[in-house]
């Protein structure tokens, strides 16, 4: 499951409606919905976004919290280190190799620290 899909998940839940409920009024297929809660389909679209956005009536921080929850959310990244230096693509091999032993905690000190050092 993908940060969005969590999300999307448990403001369905919340609001006590159904996948196919929740489909029918954004004009999707309850699997297709189902397929992106999971994580087995890619982010939504800009305008996918706008009527979930709309559906939930969701306030301005909430829905830019919710956006950004999708673009961090494709459930199959490929990073491109052409031009980098040789400890970013070292980087990126070592969380390909090794993100699926991390356990909660240290994803989270992990997501912590890449965001802290973005912010310098």
């Amino acid at each position: 499951m993908t940060p969005f899909g969590l999300r999307m998940r448990e403001m369905r839940r919340e609001r006590k409606v159904t996948q196919k409920e929740m489909a029918d009024s954004l004009g999707v297929s309850a699997a297709y919905l189902s397929a992106l809660e999971r994580g087995h389909r890619g982010r939504p679209n800009w305008m996918l976004m706008q009527k979930i956005i709309g559906y939930f009536n969701i306030i301005w921080d909430d829905a830019e919290e919710l956006v950004r929850l999708a673009e961090q959310s494709h459930p199959r990244v490929v990073i491109d280190t052409a031009g980098l230096s040789p400890a970013a693509t070292e980087l990126a091999n070592l969380l390909a190799a090794e993100i699926g032993l991390l356990d909660e905690k240290d994803l989270a000190e992990l997501i912590g620290l890449v965001r802290s050092a973005r912010r310098r």
